[in-house]
């Protein structure tokens, strides 16, 4: 029996974009945690970034809906207002790469 070789070159996707996206915002709110509802925020985004999320992105769709409702009505830093908006662009350009084939 044969051992299954690791490959030797990966394709940068949009998904890698999105989880590096998510780790960023994660960071970012673990940095600047000092602020009302940041349990909740940071729930959240662990919540985005979960198993469960990754394969039922109807799923990630409503948490990032959550994190961004979360984000408005208190005031966050500028670094987690960036980081939730660049999660959410990503995710819809993760959606139409998934829709066009590019990406599964």
């Amino acid at each position: 029996m044969g051992f299954q070789e690791e490959p030797t070159g990966y394709i940068k996707t949009v998904v890698s974009d999105l989880q590096g996206d998510w780790e960023n915002l994660r960071d970012a709110v673990l940095e600047h945690f000092d602020f009302p509802d940041s349990d909740r925020l940071i729930f959240h985004v662990y919540e985005g970034m979960s198993w469960e999320s990754v394969r039922n992105l109807e799923k990630m769709k409503q948490e990032i809906i959550l994190i961004k409702n979360i984000a408005n009505q208190t005031k966050v830093h500028e670094d987690i207002s960036f980081w939730i908006s660049s999660v959410h662009d990503t995710f819809e350009r993760t959606l139409k790469a998934i829709e066009e084939g590019e990406a599964e």
